[in-house]
């Protein structure tokens, strides 16, 4: 049985990477941070061999937390998914101190301090893959997010190298537009949720939304399939980083 942790697995993508996970056999420690997610994930993850825990991703005892409550419930772990991420949308002359570092806090912070908490767990030959956004693609009003997830995406080449004596294969799976409830953004009306879904579609030159479903094979591909493959992004987007059609 391979053991597993997905980040920000309570919901969306997360949680189809969750589900595709337990439909392989595997056994899963699956983090949030909302609490009615959790309890959701809970319920519907009940009776798999799923432990959903309570955990943000800012908070450093948290991240301390979590590799305990791992090594207790696996051991080891041969997948890690780090695809929990904030996103709030705000312009220029909006964006506050606050969000900014929030948005650091949770992306980029927690992402490097929880591989760094897990990776002592990680068994020779395993995998990380990390949740990043479509490369090379303005998304205005997205600039605290956009620009965390490139920092992300710059220490997921250096830990790449730096794992190479276990034979431990970092990689990056990056969506484009993809239909969750909250179109991965916070606070969005339902209004403006079905705009963004409206552009996604239009921009896309595959001409629709991807789904969760198609994010998370991508994600298993890389860790459990990819063997041979290390320090690559695999862009889940329809053709839209790449500017197809245009």
């Amino acid at each position: 049985m391979k053991k597993a942790v997905v980040t920000g697995g309570t919901h969306g993508m997360g949680l189809a990477i969750v589900r595709e996970l337990l439909a392989r056999g595997a056994e899963v420690v699956l983090t949030g941070r909302n609490e009615r997610n959790i309890e959701e994930a809970r319920t519907l993850l009940k009776g798999e061999a799923a432990h959903v825990v309570r955990s943000d991703a800012a908070s450093m005892a948290d991240i301390a937390a979590l590799g305990d409550v791992v090594a207790e419930r696996l051991g080891s772990v041969d997948y890690l998914f780090i695809n929990h991420g904030i996103a709030q949308f705000a312009e220029l002359a909006e964006v506050t101190e606050e969000a900014w570092d929030r948005h650091f806090a949770v992306n980029t912070k927690g992402a490097f301090f929880t591989v760094q908490r897990l990776a002592p767990l990680i068994n020779d030959g395993g995998a990380v893959v990390f949740t990043t956004v479509a490369n090379d693609v303005v998304f205005p009003g997205l600039s605290a997010y956009s620009a965390s997830k490139e920092a992300m995406r710059a220490f997921a080449h250096v830990l790449a190298v730096e794992l190479l004596p276990r034979k431990i294969r970092v990689n990056s799976v990056a969506p484009g537009y993809i239909k969750t409830p909250t179109m991965g953004v916070a606070d969005l009306t339902e209004e403006e949720r079905r705009e963004f879904e409206r552009q996604g579609d239009e921009s896309t030159p595959l001409r629709r939304n991807g789904t969760v479903e198609e994010v998370a094979i991508a994600a298993l591909f890389l860790a459990e399939n990819a063997t041979f493959t290390t320090n690559v992004e695999l862009a889940v987007d329809g053709g839209f980083a790449q500017g197809l059609g245009h």
